[in-house]
């Protein structure tokens, strides 16, 4: 797949681009613009899609644009990024012990073609004592993040188990996303020769 076509990340999230750093994959970055507020009719799913859409449609296609979005799913409650410290101290104690899911919305296009799909990804929180919480939500970490928390960061050690992806979890599952690059015969992917590029699903 070298052709002079590049990929677009359209997408704001530094997480998104280090992972596809991580993967060795070549892109350029350009920020979006999406409706990211649930509609009354949308299930989860299709919410994540539809942004992810829409903000692959808000940019030029110059070669291949991916867009993403994820959301943190609790019960059938999506919970977005928290307003502010007091919301993210809510989400975290709902999490608290509890199973939920992330879903990550993926929407690839081309002048030429779209393909859309969403990965799931099963996450068990550990009991949260109060003051862990609080402890957690006064370093601001979770206030920018879909469901008040980071697995990449503080959070790391609340989380008891995941079943699936952990770059879904991230903010992108990198499998599936270079599985469905491949179907895109105009992409050029530049993978690193070293063992951190291997991917397996």
């Amino acid at each position: 797949m070298k052709t002079n076509q590049k990929l677009i990340l359209a997408s704001s999230s530094p997480r998104r681009a280090e992972l596809l750093k991580s993967a060795g994959i070549a892109f350029d970055v350009m920020h979006p613009t999406a409706d990211e507020t649930l509609h009354p009719d949308e299930t989860p799913v299709e919410f994540t899609i539809r942004t992810a859409r829409e903000k692959a449609e808000s940019v030029k296609v110059g070669g291949i644009v991916l867009g993403a979005d994820t959301a943190v799913v609790m019960e059938g409650r999506v919970l977005g990024k928290p307003s502010g410290p007091e919301e993210a101290i809510s989400m975290l104690r709902l999490l608290s012990g509890k199973m939920h899911e992330v879903i990550t919305a993926v929407c690839l296009r081309t002048a030429e073609k779209t393909e859309c799909f969403h990965v799931a990804t099963a996450v068990l929180f550990r009991d949260l004592p109060d003051e862990e919480i609080e402890q957690y939500v006064a370093t601001g970490e979770p206030l920018d993040k879909a469901g008040a928390y980071a697995i990449q960061g503080g959070a790391t050690g609340m989380v008891r188990r995941i079943d699936g992806s952990y770059s879904n979890v991230v903010g992108l599952p990198l499998c599936e996303v270079v599985e469905a690059m491949n179907g895109f015969d105009t992409v050029e992917s530049q993978r690193s020769e070293s063992p951190a590029s291997e991917i397996s699903c």
